[in-house]
């Protein structure tokens, strides 16, 4: 996905004057073109992020569309106040471009783990949320959303589904139909939930856009009361939503996430699935124990 974010940024950037390129020290060499072409909208911030963010917003407030990117810990949970308060509050069109996902870079430790970026950020009115599952599914979210006039963060993975979706900016895909169960899968999940659920009889939705969410595709789409949520951060996170979008209606949930609990453990982002039950061996056996309850 990075190798695409590149791509679609320095495409934008020679469509669209506005956009300006922050890099927190991170995809310096990546955006190496867009330093030769662009050296009037691309900088390079370095290991100040909350500068960054701040100086994002005044580019923003000039007219300008603001691209940072960071690693998520630095781009997110150090900058919250100024995504707060800068971004949100004024609510300014800055799109915020992270990588690592929960646990991507897994050898780093917890430093570099971010599995609460999108619960943070759910809590900031106004922001955003965009997960894609696959390179083709970025560049086509991106260029949908990054001149909407809102604060919008764009989750990427270093994992990506083997195939991708006609996705469309918050509206959720319905994958199939079944009667047993509504399993919402997000972003680079739904490779798994399709091999976890190949013989299950049960409704998937995707979802690429998890704020705004889209409640109404999930009403529409869920026959048994059953839903099955598998995130690719901390577990609950969209449970929220969820029982927003069906409070008129009696449910039960099932929740596969990231544990809310620090990793401490060092090693591959694979070693990190097992540990946090999300393997697709994982995935499917919980989910035939809640179907034959």
């Amino acid at each position: 996905m990075r190798k695409q974010f590149v791509k679609t940024v320095e495409d934008l950037m020679a469509q669209d004057e506005r956009l300006v390129l922050l890099l927190g020290d991170i995809g310096v060499f990546g955006f190496r073109n867009a330093f030769k072409m662009y050296p009037e909208r691309t900088y390079n911030i370095g290991v100040c992020e909350q500068a960054m963010t701040s100086l994002a917003a005044g580019l923003a407030k000039e007219g300008l569309i603001p691209v940072l990117h960071s690693i998520a810990p630095f781009a997110v949970e150090r900058c919250f106040e100024q995504i707060k308060i800068d971004l949100c509050y004024q609510n300014l069109p800055a799109n915020i471009v992270s990588v690592g996902s929960s646990y991507d870079y897994a050898a780093l430790g917890c430093t570099h783990h971010c599995p609460g970026d999108v619960a943070i950020l759910r809590a900031l009115l106004g922001m955003e949320i965009v997960i894609p599952g696959t390179p083709a599914e970025f560049d086509q979210l991106f260029r949908d959303a990054y001149a909407d006039d809102h604060p919008t963060y764009f989750r990427l993975s270093e994992r990506s589904n083997q195939q991708s979706c006609d996705v469309e900016f918050g509206r959720a895909l319905i994958i199939r139909r079944g009667s047993l169960a509504t399993v919402v899968t997000v972003g680079p999940t739904l490779t798994s939930v399709l091999e976890a659920t190949r013989t299950l009889d049960v409704t998937i939705l995707y979802y690429t856009t998890v704020v705004p969410f889209d409640g109404d595709t999930l009403r529409e789409n869920c026959p048994s009361g059953r839903i099955v949520v598998v995130e690719p951060f901390y577990e609950g996170t969209l449970a929220h939503d969820i029982m927003s979008a069906m409070k008129e209606n009696s449910i039960r949930l099932l929740l596969f996430g990231v544990p809310r609990r620090f990793l401490t453990d060092y090693g591959h982002a694979a070693d990190h699935d097992f540990v946090c039950g999300l393997t697709t061996g994982q995935i499917k056996e919980r989910l035939e124990q809640f179907l034959n309850e």
